[in-house]
């Protein structure tokens, strides 16, 4: 009974991670993805999730938090019950209709997610998450390993992937291929501007190193770096 749960539940990670888009690690085991725990640190603990915020349930269930939220989503209310469940057992993972809500429910916990981070607790979590370099790291070199934080480019669902912001050059890039299909409205448009307004000790104070173009040691007259 033990065995079959776990492959139960490892077939259901595959159809709701290949569902959303996020690669796999075959080396990961089945005994990871079991035990006893709630829907939101299941869903936050799956591959390409790591980047997530796991919302306090508290928060999750304040009306407040929830305004507007309603119409966007046809299994509004099966969808919020599931968030703030149990994680899958064997009984849900065999029922057809479960998929059905779980991508509602992923949906939810998401735009659940983009203001659940820039509240209080949550900014104080994602500074936990930015500090330790969870987020990764700016690819441009002059930036010196300069850690990243995810940003939307639209607060609309479906619309846009999450990228990158760097605090130190400004720009934004793609992410790890991992993280590349997650939803740029998991997190919204402002969430990196909110962050290091509330926390400005967290803002680059060495000023930006810009390119400069060189032709055998001599600098170009005036050509400007692109960047």
């Amino acid at each position: 009974s033990s065995h079959f749960g776990a492959r139960a539940l490892s077939a259901f990670y595959s159809i709701a991670a290949n569902m959303m888009g996020f690669p796999l690690d075959e080396s990961d085991d089945d005994e990871d993805l079991s035990g006893e725990s709630g829907w939101i640190p299941w869903f936050c603990g799956l591959k390409g999730h790591e980047l997530l915020a796991e919302v306090d349930e508290e928060y999750a269930r304040d009306n407040f938090n929830l305004y507007g939220l309603r119409q966007r989503f046809q299994l509004y209310d099966n969808a919020l019950d599931m968030i703030l469940s149990s994680a899958p057992d064997e009984d849900e993972l065999a029922d057809d209709a479960f998929l059905e809500v779980y991508r509602d429910a992923t949906q939810l916990y998401g735009i659940i997610h983009s203001r659940y981070i820039i509240s209080p607790r949550g900014l104080q979590v994602m500074r936990d998450k930015f500090i330790k370099g969870t987020f990764g790291t700016c690819p441009r070199a002059l930036c010196d390993s300069q850690h990243v934080l995810p940003i939307g480019m639209s607060e609309e669902l479906q619309t846009a992937t999450m990228k990158m912001f760097c605090p130190k050059c400004e720009q934004v890039y793609s992410p790890k291929s991992k993280y590349k299909d997650l939803d740029g409205a998991f997190f919204g448009t402002s969430f990196p501007q909110m962050l290091l307004t509330t926390y400005p000790s967290l803002v680059p104070l060495d000023p930006l190193r810009p390119f400069v173009p060189r032709v055998f040691g001599f600098k170009l007259h005036k050509q400007h770096s692109l960047i």
